[in-house]
């Protein structure tokens, strides 16, 4: 099969790539004014930060953090891309979120000095089904009227499942970061320049993942991370469905047994209770002692 011209994004090498790396701070600073809407205050320059800061989950997980950096005042934003449906999502971002906020308050620092926490989260699944917008923005407000006071926890989902636009159809930024995670793998060079327009930080992002700048070596890693994906993926099905079964085995035996108990109360011979249900004359003999 032909070598595609663009890879994934939503690769785990390749995210990091486009996102994570020094070299690329321009496009994540502008990535992130763009969805974050903070043409207002934008940000203007970051320091990357380490990205593993939950020591037991990063024991757990591949990957705990994709993308952890501070803006130049000291603002922290977390950027996560979660290929995967994970049970729970919504509050590992909140916990995320509240780990990287007090891990600000060291021996020279006093409640006063912490900063704002922002989580961006990028997923291939529907979070919230009842939302129709692909970005959605939460913010603490004021539940009588609305006022923003406590600032100092943000979060954004952009829910590639919800994207719906073609190429053509294309109308801002947001609309083009949204178009570009999702479908860079099926962009054809022909395509490039209609998507892309004048925006020439997206067109870096492109030639980030265009499979002709990355050597031999990347592209056998790149192939690694989806496939330890891939089984991962299956690996939980697995055991997904194991546990449905026992479920359903667990719950047929207390069915049976729960049936037995009927039959003996009207007196029913229990040969035929055992042959009805399947359990054996001393389990029946035990239920009639209990």
């Amino acid at each position: 099969m032909a070598l595609e011209r663009f890879l994934n994004p939503k690769n785990d090498l390749a995210f990091k790539r486009i996102f994570g790396t020094e070299k690329n701070q321009d496009i994540l600073i502008h990535f992130l004014n763009d969805i974050l809407k903070l043409s207002k205050s934008p940000i203007q320059k970051i320091r990357y930060l380490p990205t593993v800061q939950i020591p037991e989950v990063a024991a757990q997980r591949m990957s705990a953090i994709d993308v952890l950096c501070e803006d130049q005042d000291a603002k922290r934003f977390i950027v996560e891309m979660q290929v995967e449906s994970e049970p729970g999502f919504e509050k590992r971002a909140q916990y995320y979120a509240a780990k990287a906020y007090v891990e600000q308050r060291g021996k020279e620092h006093d409640y006063a000095d912490l900063k704002s926490i922002t989580f961006l989260a990028i997923t291939s699944h529907t979070l919230f089904p009842n939302k129709d917008a692909y970005l959605s923005q939460h913010h603490m407000l004021d539940i009588e009227t609305h006022e923003h006071d406590l600032v100092e926890f943000n979060f954004a989902f952009l829910e590639l499942t919800k994207f719906k636009k073609k190429k053509h159809e294309l109308t801002n930024l947001i609309d083009k970061w949204a178009y570009f995670l999702k479908n860079a793998s099926k962009t054809s060079e022909a395509d490039l320049k209609e998507i892309v327009g004048q925006d020439t930080i997206i067109a870096r992002a492109f030639d980030e993942i265009s499979a002709f700048n990355w050597n031999e070596a990347e592209l056998r890693t790149y192939d690694l991370v989806d496939m330890q994906r891939i089984s991962a993926r299956a690996i939980l099905e697995g055991a997904e469905a194991k546990g449905r079964a026992e479920g359903k085995a667990e719950g047929k035996a207390e069915a049976n047994v729960e049936t037995a108990r009927n039959l003996m109360k009207l007196g029913i011979d229990k040969a035929a209770i055992a042959k009805a249900t399947g359990l054996s004359l001393e389990q029946l003999a035990q239920l009639d002692r209990s």
